[in-house]
Formats: C-alpha cells, structure tokens, sequence
C-alpha cells in the first residue's frame, strides 16, 4: 500500500463515518450510558462539570478522523467494498488494534481507582465506533 491510496478514498463517507464515530462517543461517555462508571473508574470528580471548551471535542473529533481514515485505506487496500465486509473490518481493526492499545494503556494505570473498568469502556466505544465506521466506508466505497 502507498499514499496514492487517499485519492481513491470516497471521502463524503470518511467525513460522514468520522462524524458517526465521534457522536457515538458523545452518547457513549454520556451520562446516562457508560458516562458515570467512566469517571468513576477515571477517578475524575463526579460533580457537575464546568462548561467545556471547545479542544475537549475537536481533539476527539480529530482523533476520530485519524483512525476513520486509516480503516478507509485499510478497506481500499483489502478491496472492502459491502456493508457485511465493512463490518467485519471495523470489528477487526477495533478488537485487533483498537482493544489491546487500549488494555495496555488503560488496565496498566495504576492512577486509575479501577484501571479495568477505564480500558473496557474506552476499548468497547472504539470496538463499537469502528464497527460503525466500517459499515458506513463499506457501503459507500
């Protein structure tokens, strides 16, 4: 695979499957879903938070945009090109990449009041938004 890849990208759905990927996140981390078990987890303060700035989503959304578009070249260079095989590349990429960065940054932090539970929500929001992401780039490739 080379960089000439990114100019046969269908780039309206690496944009729509990015913005899929990252408002998941914001149900996701919602208070209502995973939201207070992650803070809890995190060991963050669980009282109100204070209007957040604009950096705490645009370096999510920008992180969202890096892994969407390396799962896009991905999925061009292993001719993915249906739905059922975008799923099953964004399930691949997420529980072959996505989970075990996450468990050795996440179980091993011993910062962490409970290290586990902080590495499984983050890994299950990548495994599940990049199942999504897959689904979106195979059906639109």
């Amino acid at each position: 695979m080379n960089l000439s890849v990114l100019g046969d990208l269908n780039w309206p759905a690496v944009v729509v499957a990015t913005i899929a990927y990252f408002a998941l996140g914001m149900v996701w981390y919602a208070e209502y879903a995973f939201g207070r078990a992650y803070q809890r987890s995190s060991g963050q303060d669980l009282s109100p938070p204070e209007r957040p700035g604009a950096v705490v989503y645009a370096i999510p959304l920008l992180t969202c945009f890096v892994i969407t578009l390396t799962t896009a070249m991905v999925g061009r260079a292993s001719h993915t090109d249906t739905i059922m095989e975008g799923l099953l590349l964004g399930l691949v990429v997420g529980i072959g990449i996505a989970l075990p960065v996450r468990f050795v940054t996440g179980a091993y932090d011993m910062t962490k009041p409970a290290p586990i539970t902080f590495a499984a929500i983050g890994a299950g929001y990548h495994i599940v938004g990049l199942t999504l992401a897959g689904a979106i780039l195979g059906q639109w490739t």
